[in-house]
């Protein structure tokens, strides 16, 4: 449930940011994307949402792997290919990170290139 709490909160905090959320916890085999959300201007965003509630194996930010950004990007193509048809539509990566409690915690989002 922890990281339903996380992903809540950051759903919550990209609408507050003008985004509307197009998907959650988008799944193919080997990959999963935690929120996919939709700018003003219509870029597509992909979110992976990472919690820590304690530092002492690291920050939130330090559990994202390259294993794992390679599994988000895999993700990402397969559901504007799946979904929408094309892989050239404009779209971005971002990791958003809550060290701390899920609903107090420290929230930062770390674009990715």
């Amino acid at each position: 449930m922890k990281g339903a709490e996380a992903e809540d909160r950051a759903a919550r905090h990209l609408a507050g940011l003008g985004r509307a959320v197009v998907a959650r916890n988008y799944r193919l085999p080997g990959g999963e994307i935690d929120l996919i959300t939709r700018e003003p201007d219509g870029t597509l965003v992909f979110t992976e949402v990472r919690q820590r509630a304690a530092g002492r194996f690291g920050s939130a930010a330090e559990s994202v792997t390259p294993r794992k950004l390679a599994l988000m990007h895999r993700a990402a193509l397969a559901y504007l290919t799946r979904e929408l048809g094309r892989e050239d539509l404009p779209c971005r990566l971002e990791v958003l990170t809550i060290d701390g409690p899920a609903d107090t915690g420290t929230l930062a989002l770390i674009p990715l290139t």
